[in-house]
């Protein structure tokens, strides 16, 4: 009786995107280096697929076996778009702040720090 129990969650179904959900998010937060844009795509896409397969879970949570999945693919890609935020900001001030021309030359992005530091 009991093995029948065990027989019926393992054929439970899986959550459409939680897999997906999962890789984006960890794409996220790899490319989070490609000026902020990237990844900032790839995790706004996971959690809109998580946002569906929330939906699906929370009308019958005993029907899927992967939830645990699409809740760390979650919270990847909320962690991804936090840092590819950042980055972007880091980012539009560089170019604002040292221009296009500027960013060619490392020995003046440092002088220019120094001098915005107080050194």
């Amino acid at each position: 009786m009991e093995q029948s129990n065990f027989n019926n969650f393992e054929t439970g179904q899986k959550l459409p995107n939680a897999t997906a959900v999962l890789i984006l998010g960890i794409l996220s937060i790899i490319t989070c280096c490609c000026y902020g844009v990237l990844g900032l795509i790839l995790g706004i896409v996971a959690l809109f697929l998580a946002k569906k397969d929330l939906a699906l879970y929370a009308i019958s949570p005993q029907a899927y076996t992967n939830y645990s999945n699409l809740n760390i693919g979650r919270i990847l890609a909320i962690i991804g778009i936090v840092l590819n935020v950042v980055y972007l900001l880091l980012t539009v001030w560089m170019i604002m702040t040292f221009g296009f021309e500027g960013m060619q030359d490392p020995q003046a992005v440092q002088e220019k720090m120094r001098e915005i530091m107080g050194q």
